[in-house]
């Protein structure tokens, strides 16, 4: 995993992006941003055990799913069972420790 810093890598409204194996965050001291990382972290975790390329297709077809559902990008982008995993343990810094395979299914 490397982190990386970058304002211009990064889609408008968002503080970063992972793209296995780099994070790209878009100001420096988000770098030293536990919460942020682990964050990120969990989609790593996920990129690798979806292979990466499959991850990406899953992500795209679910938030375009989300988005005729729901009608709206940002509710779209939060209900991703990815994001939905992510944002429900970026806090709990030991929960990749523990996380079971495919973890992101209990989320759809």
């Amino acid at each position: 995993m490397f982190v990386i810093v970058s304002r211009y890598l990064i889609p408008k409204g968002f503080r970063g992006i992972t793209l296995f194996p780099f994070i790209i965050v878009s100001e420096n001291h988000l770098k030293q941003n536990p919460v942020m990382i682990n964050h990120e972290k969990i989609h790593i975790r996920q990129q690798m055990q979806l292979l990466i390329l499959p991850f990406f297709i899953w992500y795209g077809i679910e938030y375009l799913v989300k988005w005729f559902i729901y009608k709206d990008k940002n509710a779209a982008y939060r209900n991703i069972s990815f994001e939905r995993e992510a944002y429900a343990n970026e806090k709990d810094l030991n929960y990749l420790t523990r996380r079971s395979f495919w973890k992101f299914l209990n989320y759809l």
